[in-house]
């Protein structure tokens, strides 16, 4: 696995070695990067069901200030923290990392986000339930982007007064869905 663009382009980061972690393929995250935009002048990334970190270090590679990494599983946040550390970015400067449960965080945080990028294990379809506590807590900012990866067969909801779809996009397996927040709500 690398990392695909930006300032850590090409460098190779870890995977969790572990079978319950589905990391996102290097082609499925320069799908994901190109819909969102190909670099950007700061801004905050929450990686939920973060695995091997990967997401939320290609958003630090293209210019993203601050991630907060966010699995549950100790094995991945030691995945994390070594590419982290091999890539000399700064924990706490521009990445923390939580050790809990995903809902947990949404729950408890205090933090805003302009992009929160959310790839929970497929077979649990929380996918509804992790939206609805975004749009409940508000924990984007105006014009964020929210990021849910699923299986190309997942049908998500629609929100016309709070969220709306901005992008879908279907490679191989994989679907991503990208929620819009806008400036009125």
């Amino acid at each position: 696995m690398r990392v695909i663009a930006g300032k850590f382009r090409s460098r190779v980061i870890k995977e969790v070695p572990s079978s319950l972690t589905r990391p996102t393929t290097d082609k499925n995250k320069e799908i994901l990067f190109n819909m969102l935009g190909q670099f950007f002048d700061g801004g905050t990334l929450l990686d939920l069901y973060a695995g091997s970190g990967a997401l939320g270090i290609e958003g630090l590679s293209r210019g993203i200030t601050l991630v907060d990494f966010v699995d549950s599983s100790k094995q991945a946040m030691l995945t994390i923290k070594q590419n982290l550390g091999s890539l000399g970015i700064s924990i706490p400067k521009e990445a923390s990392l939580y050790t809990m449960d995903a809902f947990i965080y949404l729950q408890t945080t205090s933090n805003k986000y302009d992009f929160i990028l959310a790839d929970p294990p497929y077979q649990l379809g929380i996918h509804k339930e992790i939206i609805d506590v975004v749009i409940s807590r508000q924990l984007l900012h105006p014009q964020g982007l929210l990021v849910i990866e699923t299986n190309k067969e997942t049908l998500l909801p629609t929100y016309e007064t709070t969220l709306s779809i901005w992008k879908e996009r279907v490679s191989g397996s994989t679907k991503f869905t990208i929620y819009q927040k806008g400036d009125s709500l």
